[in-house]
């Protein structure tokens, strides 16, 4: 499930991020990648646990945790802490799967990547190339996204990013535990919970069948649903 989400940054926080990024000191994204992934990588990175890094990251995570389609598509139960990178003319992130466990920063806490998340910066006016090529049981989808806007996706998914052609692009991307580790599981808990949400707007509260969606929804999260 690819699930895009709208609008996640305010342009006012927007431009504070970018700003900071423009003066930021980056290195090397190989820095960070597994072994087979490392020959694939060719970007820059802020360094994890940086305290700029911290500090821009927690803005976006605020952002996340208020945001309904994010908790209706994750249902999180830890975040790492989010990343950055910057992609210039040439360099590209060839095809790879996310690390399926993964340490935070200063910390013993191990994350379960479950899902993958890229929080797009830069307008996509403003360079070609470096889209975000998922692939997927309908084949490969190029996502580039307005700035401010994420996309959210299965961490187990072969992606890639392409390679930049003209101008710069700017991204941040982490990953989710979610309480519901299935993808399938979680998908239908998604389907659901949107379904129930289009109704409440046509039904009035009190409405059995909606009452009776609400509870079938619960019923199945809590048998599911691993906290």
């Amino acid at each position: 499930m690819i699930v895009v989400l709208e609008g996640v940054l305010d342009p006012a926080t927007l431009g504070s991020i970018r700003s900071k990024l423009a003066a930021a000191e980056w290195e090397s994204g190989a820095r960070t990648a597994g072994a087979f992934a490392r020959d694939q990588k060719n970007n820059s990175q802020l360094p994890d646990g940086a305290p700029l890094t911290l500090e821009l990251g927690e803005q976006i995570v605020e952002r996340l945790w208020t945001n309904p389609l994010f908790i209706s598509s994750a249902l999180p139960r830890k975040l790492y802490p989010p990343r950055f990178n910057r992609y210039g003319v040439g360099q590209t992130y060839g095809a790879h799967v996310d690390a399926a466990l993964m340490r935070s920063p200063g910390s013993d806490r191990m994350v379960r990547t479950d899902l993958s998340i890229t929080v797009f910066l830069s307008d996509p006016e403003d360079y070609d190339g470096g889209e975000l090529e998922i692939e997927s049981s309908l084949g490969a989808q190029a996502v580039k996204l307005a700035a401010g806007d994420a996309v959210l996706y299965p961490a187990s998914t072969l992606h890639r990013v392409a390679p930049v052609t003209r101008g710069e692009r700017l991204a941040s991307f982490f990953w989710i535990e979610s309480l519901v580790a299935d993808e399938g599981e979680r998908t239908m808990l998604f389907d659901l919970d949107q379904s129930i949400q289009r109704l409440s707007g046509q039904l009035k509260a009190e409405n059995a069948e909606l009452a009776g969606l609400s509870g079938l929804y619960h019923n199945l999260l809590r048998r599911w649903a691993k906290t």
